[in-house]
């Protein structure tokens, strides 16, 4: 979907020759999210980065217009996103050194077809009254004790999915499935609303724990009236028993009819500059995946954990049944 100004600056893009030095992206992310390093990019190198937000339908609309497509740059959260794009081969890979050097391979695209920027962490968020240890695994929220007390969004969601999908990886489609069954017996209420909507909840008394991306503590923290939902819960880290708490990811990937295919890779290496990273990662609330690099303060305030260390396309490739696995349990009903 987009608005008229939106409609405006892709005509542009379309009428815009090859030669002209500049990028063009197309981004699931809201501009004012990434604008600040676009800025700084452009300051640097005189490239002008064009961005165009799209709430869905990106697949459909880089299909649509195939090689006549402005498009340089896709961005987009969450890794199920950027397979899909890969998977509809509307990528093409790009073989750079120092996108090899900055992004871990567990945060790459195995055929470098897309590349992490930035990552989150899929935490409980443990009321400080009532559930102040919170989990120390995610298999915990199938106990029988927190039955009554779990709040959480949707299961067709692309975070649920994404975690129903790393479960799999780790304890096999009967074991997830069982876990899975075990949490949907928990549950306070009925999978409803944002990851946001879960720590009111909390805060509200409605439950005692709920499951959440790390990003969103910052973005109510930013908000007054969110404030106290955030101050009435502790950031805890579960992990898998074999491996490490679930992360996400932020991502890009170079349009497979990329007109100005050496400027975009020319962002792409900026982006995955330690920098730059920072930058980033601070803007969102979420880590930077460059070596060296820190998250910010407030972000570090919340804690340490170890990322589950598999690459995230093998997490991808779980989708169809931790979807099944999901229909099977009807977690939403």
């Amino acid at each position: 979907m987009f608005t008229p100004l939106r409609t405006a600056l892709l005509a542009t893009f379309a009428l815009t020759t090859p030669a002209m030095a500049e990028v063009n992206i197309y981004s699931y992310r809201q501009p004012e999210l990434i604008q600040p390093l676009m800025d700084r990019f452009t300051e640097e190198t005189g490239i002008p980065v064009n961005i165009a937000f799209l709430k869905k339908g990106m697949i459909e609309k880089l299909r649509a217009e195939g090689k006549r497509s402005p498009a340089d740059l896709i961005f987009t959260v969450d890794i199920a996103r950027l397979s899909a794009v890969v998977n509809a081969d509307l990528a093409q890979p790009v073989t750079s050194d120092i996108l090899t050097a900055n992004i871990p391979a567990d945060l790459r695209d195995p055929d470098n077809r897309w590349f992490g920027l930035t990552t989150r962490a899929r935490v409980v968020f443990a009321s400080k009254e009532r559930a102040p240890e919170g989990v120390a695994t995610y298999d915990e929220l199938a106990d029988p004790k927190w039955q009554g007390r779990i709040c959480t969004r949707s299961g067709t969601h692309a975070y649920t999915v994404a975690l129903v999908s790393a479960a799999i990886y780790h304890m096999g489609e009967d074991g997830a499935k069982t876990w899975l069954q075990g949490v949907k017996a928990n549950l306070a209420r009925k999978p409803q609303g944002n990851d946001r909507a879960q720590v009111k909840a909390v805060w509200a008394g409605e439950c005692d724990i709920a499951l959440g991306n790390t990003y969103y503590m910052g973005k109510m923290l930013g908000n007054p009236e969110q404030v106290p939902w955030a101050d009435s819960v502790n950031v805890v880290f579960p992990a898998f028993k074999d491996g490490g708490t679930h992360v996400n990811v932020s991502g890009m990937a170079l349009a497979k009819f990329a007109p100005h295919r050496d400027d975009a890779i020319k962002l792409m290496e900026f982006l995955a500059s330690p920098e730059a990273q920072e930058i980033y990662a601070e803007q969102n609330f979420e880590y930077p995946v460059a070596p060296g690099t820190k998250p910010s303060e407030l972000v570090a305030s919340w804690g340490t954990f170890t990322p589950d260390p598999v690459n995230l396309m093998d997490i991808a490739k779980l989708r169809p049944a931790a979807l099944r696995i999901i229909q099977e349990v009807d977690f939403d009903g």
